[in-house]
């Protein structure tokens, strides 16, 4: 498979699971964990920057590639934060929420530049 019949691929992929991802949401609570604010604050950045770039690709002012690569970026975010609450059983220290806000709050201004 050559460089760009994955890039597609991947895309595809991706633009699939954003559209069950953005049903999936509407259609659940809001999962938050009780007695787990750190955690809960990073998951509902995380959800909400998805909601974005959902919105994004909906209204037009983003591409679907663009939207892939920025919803890489929260999945390599989510991951981080999946080691670090390995790490402390399911918590995360003031110092990780810290780093992954500053991950987060570059997304955050990636996903603006690119909606405007």
């Amino acid at each position: 498979m050559n460089a760009k019949s994955k890039m597609v691929l991947l895309g595809l992929v991706i633009g699939g699971a954003a559209v069950s991802g953005q049903a999936m949401a509407q259609a659940a609570p809001q999962t938050d964990v009780p007695g787990h604010p750190r955690v809960n604050e990073v998951n509902n950045r995380l959800d909400n920057q998805q909601n974005r770039i959902s919105n994004g690709v909906a209204n037009g002012t983003m591409t679907q590639k663009q939207a892939a690569r920025d919803e890489t970026h929260d999945a390599n975010i989510a991951r981080r934060e999946s080691v670090d609450e390995a790490k402390h059983n399911g918590h995360l220290t003031k110092a990780e929420q810290n780093h992954l806000n500053h991950a987060e709050n570059r997304d955050s201004k990636h996903i603006y530049k690119q909606k405007h």
